[in-house]
C-alpha cells in the first residue's frame, strides 16, 4: 500500500515539474476591506494534481497549524506558514508539511495552502487547501496584535478545495 502511495506521488510530481511553482500562486490575491483575502482560483496545475491524486473537494484530514509550535494559544503571524498533517490526506502520508499564506486582518485568522511536501521523497505537490476549526472557525482571541493571530488551538482541519472564497 505504502509502494501504491509512493508511486502515486511520483507520478503527481512527474505531471506538474513543468509547471510552475506552486508557492507562486499566493501572489495577487485581492483583499476584501476588512483586510481578509478574496476569492482566488485553483491553479489547473494544482487541480490536476489533486484529481490525480484523488484529493477530491472535502477530503479532509487534521494538520498541527504551525510546525514551530506545538501547544496552545498559538500565535500566527501574517505571511508564510509550515504546517504538519497529523493523519494522512488521502495519499499525502503524516507527517508531510503543507504550505501556505496566513491573513489575520479581519475577525479570524484565514490561512490557505499551496502546496505539500511528502517526507517520504519528492518534490512538493501543489494543492489547494484551507484550514478550519468548527464553529467560530479560527477566531482570534483578545490579546491578538495587528498583524497576528492568537488562537486557543495549535490543531485544526485542512479541507481540500476547488477554490478559495
Amino acid at each position: 500500500m505504502a509502494s501504491t502511495k509512493l508511486a502515486l506521488l511520483g507520478c503527481a510530481v512527474l505531471l506538474v515539474m513543468s509547471s510552475g511553482c506552486p508557492g507562486s500562486a499566493t501572489r495577487g490575491v485581492t483583499l476584501r476591506p476588512d483586510g481578509t483575502p478574496g476569492p482566488e482560483k485553483c491553479p489547473e496545475e494544482a487541480r490536476k494534481a489533486m484529481n490525480y491524486l484523488r484529493l477530491f473537494v472535502g477530503v479532509s484530514a487534521w494538520i498541527q497549524l504551525d510546525a514551530n509550535q506545538s501547544s496552545g494559544p498559538l500565535a500566527l503571524y501574517e505571511g508564510s506558514i509550515e504546517s504538519v498533517l497529523e493523519d494522512d490526506l488521502g495519499p499525502l502520508a503524516a507527517p508531510a508539511r503543507l504550505y501556505g499564506r496566513v491573513w489575520t486582518s479581519g475577525p479570524q485568522a484565514v490561512i490557505r495552502y499551496y502546496a505539500a511536501q511528502p517526507l517520504d521523497g519528492g518534490a512538493q505537490v501543489p494543492i489547494c487547501a484551507v484550514a478550519r476549526l468548527g464553529i467560530g472557525q479560527l477566531r482570534k482571541l483578545p490579546d491578538s496584535k495587528p498583524g497576528m493571530a492568537v488562537l486557543g488551538a495549535p490543531s485544526a482541519g485542512v479541507y481540500i478545495v476547488d477554490e478559495f472564497r
